[in-house]
């Protein structure tokens, strides 16, 4: 009898263990295209962009009243809104994924729908659901399809908080209920996109039991059980969301992408004229890719629909150094640790390929320490030129790898980030020590 139990308790442990496995694997599959996409453009849109201020938060610190903030509504005219050259646009730049505001914390709805008349459609002269043509677009240029959705809002009567100084209430159930209900109808409104991705925010304002996020969880992945989700959910996401400032050290989470913002502002601000250059672009999401994340580089439409000659001209940027390096970018997996290489590196999905990301310009051949595969060849990413390598200071009967080099001729460097393919004999296999003393010679 006590054989039995013993049998049937190992049974369940192994049954459960394949379970939590087929789980995790099944977490693995919907990330994947996430963790190969590297590079994806985030869209704030709103009536924020009228004036050119601070989105939502404007209003929220007291720096406007309400009610200006909201005259905004009478110039979102979208007149010129081209959601096909703006998915071009998007396409063009290298990005695999695209994520727009649908609703800001300002609960403004880009879409129409049913459960306030507080959108663009009602409210303002662009009298049309403008978030609808923008996901058919996306999807006829092959793009995976991220929606934006602020879990607080501001407006709602039925919502607590409503500027900094200012609650409407601090405890009343029947007005959450309320506003729990109107966040799930909102919310099953953009079931209907199918989205490859929800991008939650605000959720810092309440619990993850008061948000009902574990109901919301199973409500997106019930409706599109392909669907990944964002950190911002209370503890109910599937990858982290850094902001604004690279990462020193990879994020625990091996999901995870960087969102920031090209000048300051994340939407439409045209007294912000501090631009990152394409070049530090380029160079952020090399330092991205290095350390297995995504770069979510975000864009601010004007209230007509056009995006600002200075964020295309960056888009096109970007294009131009993903389509040489393509190989180099899409797919790739984490670099080696810092120390082996004196710059950002990434490796092939199979590790078999190691990519150097050469943001300067070299005073003399690159070096990779504690190498212990052998090269089978090196070559420059974009053109196929073949480099020349050479190990020294390697002794017979020491584990401590040579010291491998690398030639970088001037004539082949990329004007922004050179890469340089590393093809070895094998999986990357690294030393990690710390040196050997000489015994015996």
């Amino acid at each position: 009898m006590k054989k039995k139990i013993i049998i049937l308790f190992v049974c369940c442990f192994v049954s459960s263990l394949s379970i939590a496995q087929k789980k995790e694997l099944s977490k693995e599959k919907r990330l994947e295209w996430f963790k190969d996409a590297k590079l994806g453009i985030f869209i704030h849109w709103g009536i924020y962009s009228v004036n050119g201020i601070d989105e939502s938060w404007s209003f929220y610190n007291n720096y406007l009243s309400y009610s200006n903030y909201m005259k905004q509504l009478n110039g979102f005219t979208a007149k010129k809104y081209n959601p096909e050259r703006w998915a071009k646009l998007i396409k063009e730049s290298g990005a695999k994924y695209t994520v727009i505001t649908a609703k800001h914390h300002d609960g403004v709805a880009l879409w129409d729908t049913k459960f306030s008349d507080l959108n663009v459609v009602d409210k303002t002269p662009a009298k049309r659901d403008v978030l609808t043509p923008f996901v058919n677009a996306v999807r006829k240029e092959n793009l995976k399809l991220g929606i934006y959705y602020s879990l607080l809002d501001w407006s709602n009567p039925d919502y607590p908080n409503f500027t900094r100084k200012e609650k409407r209430y601090l405890e009343d159930a029947k007005k959450w209920k309320a506003f729990t209900k109107f966040n799930f109808g909102q919310i099953k409104e953009l079931t209907k996109y199918n989205p490859d991705l929800y991008w939650f925010d605000g959720d810092w304002e309440q619990s993850a039991e008061k948000w009902k996020a574990k109901e919301i969880r199973e409500l997106l992945l019930d409706k599109t059980p392909t669907t990944i989700i964002n950190s911002r959910l209370q503890g109910y996401g599937d990858y982290a969301t850094p902001e604004q400032g690279v990462p020193i050290t990879k994020p625990d989470n091996p999901y995870w992408e960087l969102c920031l913002t090209m000048n300051n502002s994340w939407g439409f601000q045209p007294n912000d004229k501090n631009y990152k250059t394409s070049n530090q672009l380029i160079r952020i999401l090399v330092d991205c890719i290095s350390m297995g994340g995504n770069l979510l580089l975000d864009i601010g439409p004007k209230p007509n629909g056009t995006i600002p000659k200075e964020q295309v001209a960056i888009l096109k940027d970007l294009g131009r150094w993903t389509k040489k390096h393509e190989s180099a970018i899409y797919g790739t997996r984490a670099g080696i640790p810092f120390g082996h290489f004196n710059g950002y590196t990434a490796l092939s999905k199979d590790s078999t390929i190691l990519y150097l990301y050469v943001d300067n310009k070299p005073n003399g051949p690159l070096l990779i320490k504690g190498l212990k595969n052998k090269v089978n060849r090196a070559w420059v990413v974009g053109n196929g030129t073949k480099l020349k390598t050479k190990v020294v200071g390697k002794q017979y009967w020491s584990q401590v790898p040579g010291l491998l080099y690398i030639d970088l001729p001037e004539h082949v460097q990329d004007k922004d980030v050179t890469v340089i393919a590393v093809l070895l004999d094998g999986k990357v296999d690294l030393y990690r020590e710390k040196g050997q003393v000489i015994e015996s010679n």
